[in-house]
């Protein structure tokens, strides 16, 4: 029994991390390339569009995503083979908000970058991100049908395929516009962005027309109850994502404005934001790609032994989980504090952004290892817990951009990214603790 638990998380998180792993190298080579084609100030009013880009996720997918995998996996475990009812479900509800979404982004682009992003130019950008809405939904949606059933290698895929063509298509645009001997706009990036999202939905969707040839079908009788478990998972993890991407979107468009508030102008505050978010963050989220594939495979599987009752594999599986990231972030942090001020002037000509990878580095423990407990708390059913503890450090974050940035620059900024990293790291730890010792005390 423990052979066939542990088989389908080593081998999904092989393929993942794998997958993972390439992705995050040619994105890391993208990013160089965009840092050196639009500059420190396009790359600024690049990630202007990060918390739109969140936010509709958030809205029209995570929460679905999440629940179809619960409840996929939940009937695995009592099926000889799952049933398509979830996905169809959460496709049912999550496609229709994703076409709103994006009619929204494209007519309302204009007072949407004006007045909440403070930035004009992000307009036409916006109108391209729209139409990247419903076909991340579509994808995200089977996503979360082939994590349920432990089949990694189509989202592994499905990812692979998606940032190869986005980087195909910037390279091939920005090219034949540079041989006409003009200078590619930033727009070109969003474009790239929406085409590798198109690919990617193209390739699960033909995945899971062949996956229905295998699956189970759901009895009329027992869709009404399945539809009200969706909504009853779905619904707070929406209300939690959004709750949570607009706290860390005052936060991202509050940064370069506190920044002015601190003495810069406008091109060297979306320039400092630009290297941070653009260069130094990517680099410092490089080796979660394991992490991130631990925990999208543990979800499932701590789900699946908790609604079976076998807490020893759950705390076990924990224990492991939390000794090995513990021990990855402590190695990357090591490497980044001591490499990161070459790091950043060589690969991106910036030592700014070998300033901010250095001192980054010293968050990597716990970042890597809050990714993967965020997952356990999620498969035990504590997502109104993990809500409580990302508001309580997204708030402890938004005061050191409002106090201490105007006063100390970015540098306050980098404060509070290290303390409140530190505080969730804490939380979770101490929330995790404290339900297992009730469980097993039960048992």
């Amino acid at each position: 029994m423990k052979t066939k638990q542990q088989h389908p998380l080593i081998v999904g998180t092989f393929i993942l991390t794998a997958a993972g792993i390439l992705t995050r190298l040619i994105g890391f080579l993208y990013r160089i390339y965009l840092s050196r084609l639009f500059g420190e100030e396009g790359m600024g009013i690049y990630q202007l569009l990060s918390p739109v880009l969140s936010l509709s996720f958030s809205l029209t997918a995570a929460g679905y995503q999440t629940a179809i995998s619960k409840l996929v996996a939940e009937q695995a475990a009592t099926r000889k083979s799952p049933a398509l009812a979830p996905l169809w479900m959460g496709l049912g509800i999550s496609l229709p908000l994703s076409l709103l979404c994006n009619a929204v982004l494209f007519f309302s682009a204009e007072p949407i970058a004006l007045h909440l992003l403070q930035e004009p130019r992000t307009a036409s950008m916006l109108r391209i991100l729209s139409f990247s809405v419903p076909l991340s939904a579509v994808h995200s949606c089977i996503n979360g049908y082939f994590y349920g059933i432990k089949k990694a290698g189509i989202p592994a895929g499905a990812q692979l395929l998606e940032q190869i063509t986005r980087v195909g298509c910037v390279y091939i645009v920005s090219g034949y516009v540079l041989s006409m001997g003009k200078a590619p706009s930033i727009s070109v990036a969003v474009l790239g962005l929406t085409t590798g999202e198109f690919f990617s939905m193209l390739m699960t969707a033909a995945a899971v027309r062949a996956e229905g040839k295998n699956s189970s079908c759901c009895r009329p009788s027992s869709i009404r109850s399945l539809c009200g478990k969706l909504l009853a998972m779905a619904l707070p993890l929406t209300a939690n994502r959004i709750v949570l991407n607009l706290l860390q979107s005052i936060e991202s468009v509050s940064i370069p404005a506190r920044l002015k508030a601190y003495g810069y102008d406008n091109v060297t505050s979306l320039s400092v934001y630009g290297v941070l978010t653009g260069m130094a963050m990517p680099f410092i989220f490089f080796p979660n790609a394991l992490t991130s594939s631990v925990a999208v495979l543990l979800l499932p599987i701590i789900s699946e032994n908790y609604a079976l009752g076998n807490m020893d594999t759950v705390r076990k599986t924990t224990l492991r989980t939390v000794k090995y990231c513990g021990l990855m972030g402590i190695c990357c942090m090591g490497v980044f504090v001591l490499l990161g001020k070459w790091a950043g002037t060589a690969l991106f000509g910036s030592p700014l952004a070998g300033y901010f990878i250095r001192t980054l580095g010293f968050i990597c423990p716990f970042l890597y290892l809050d990714t993967t407990l965020s997952s356990i708390l999620q498969g035990l059913g504590l997502a109104g817990h993990i809500f409580v503890m990302n508001v309580v450090c997204l708030l402890l974050r938004l005061g050191f951009v409002f106090l201490a940035v105007p006063r100390y620059g970015i540098t306050g900024y980098l404060w509070g990214l290290l303390a409140s990293q530190l505080t969730l790291g804490v939380l979770y730890l101490g929330c995790l603790y404290r339900f297992l010792m009730k469980e097993m005390q039960k048992s």
